[in-house]
């Protein structure tokens, strides 16, 4: 089995478990501690990113940005506030931190998936304490404050750590290329731990609106399809393939984590269920380029 087949078979596997163990959704509290853990590993290895800084970059990060605000007005339309916020929770996700792994696993540039994901994620990092009060309905000073304490937390705390930590051992900086596993362990720990309480919230919500849960999923797909084909227009023809993993490719962890703390397990389902829709997409992707190759049809490898 190909490395991207098994890698996206363990993914879907953690998604199938935690639905069917729902009692693992006492451990959602780690996946906190998961993300910094796999961002610590990232910012690692990110050395002169800055130098493989595209035009493109700018379009995507605004289109990322439009995105959460799009989600949010098509949520509205389809079924009100709590599918309008799990809709912008999941438009809004920055650029997975995979999205690199499978950008080379495509023959694409790696460096540019590695730009875009600083780029989203700081940027979103340091606009969230500001949106998302706005978003939720109570854009206060305590709510700009704990949410920035949160967001530092999860995100600027690795950066700041790896950074320290490469400063006094520059050899630091090849940890990351010897422990892929554990970092693609950690992700998929953390989407079990996800699942599991989304299936745990479905089983005892006695009030829930299964039409709700189907307008969530259905929202969701569309966002899904529309950032990939999105950004393979912006990307155009030198970029498309990589920022169409860009913006397609959702750093969802981060993004539940926001949706637990500050909203709802049905909220969180919006971002829950866009883990599923890009990793079907990443295995037809995987699939497509594995026959490719095979038949001497494949592109000839970029510069990374």
């Amino acid at each position: 089995m190909k490395p991207g087949f098994s890698r996206v078979a363990a993914i879907l596997l953690a998604i199938g478990l935690g639905g069917l163990v729902p009692q693992l959704h006492v451990l959602v509290g780690a996946v906190r501690w998961l993300i910094v853990a796999m961002l610590f590993l990232v910012f690692l290895e990110v050395r002169r990113w800055h130098q493989h800084v595209d035009r493109s970059h700018a379009r995507l990060l605004l289109a990322n940005l439009g995105m959460g605000a799009v989600a949010w007005g098509a949520g509205w339309l389809a079924g009100g506030r709590d599918v309008a916020l799990a809709a912008f929770f999941t438009g809004i996700s920055p650029t997975a931190t995979a999205a690199p792994v499978i950008v080379g696993l495509l023959r694409g540039r790696v460096a540019y998936a590695t730009t875009a994901f600083l780029l989203t994620n700081l940027a979103i990092a340091c606009l969230m304490p500001v949106v998302l009060p706005v978003v939720l309905g109570h854009a206060t000073p305590a709510a700009f404050a704990r949410i920035s304490g949160t967001v530092g937390v999860v995100v600027f705390l690795p950066m700041v750590l790896a950074g320290a930590v490469r400063a006094v051992h520059a050899e630091a900086a090849a940890w990351p290329a010897r422990l892929r596993s554990v970092s693609f362990g950690l992700w998929v720990a953390a989407i079990l731990f996800v699942t599991a309480e989304a299936s745990h919230f479905l089983r005892t919500e006695a009030g829930l609106s299964h039409p709700q849960v189907f307008r969530i999923a259905a929202v969701t797909l569309a966002v899904c399809a529309a950032n990939f084909t999105l950004g393979r227009v912006l990307g155009g023809r030198e970029f498309g393939r990589e920022c169409s993993q860009s913006l397609g490719q959702k750093n969802t962890s981060f993004t539940i984590f926001l949706a637990l703390t500050y909203g709802s397990p049905l909220i969180a389902l919006g971002p829950t269920f866009y883990v599923v829709w890009h990793n079907l997409w990443n295995a037809w992707q995987l699939h497509r380029a594995g026959c490719d190759q095979a038949e001497g049809r494949g592109d000839e490898p970029v510069p990374k």
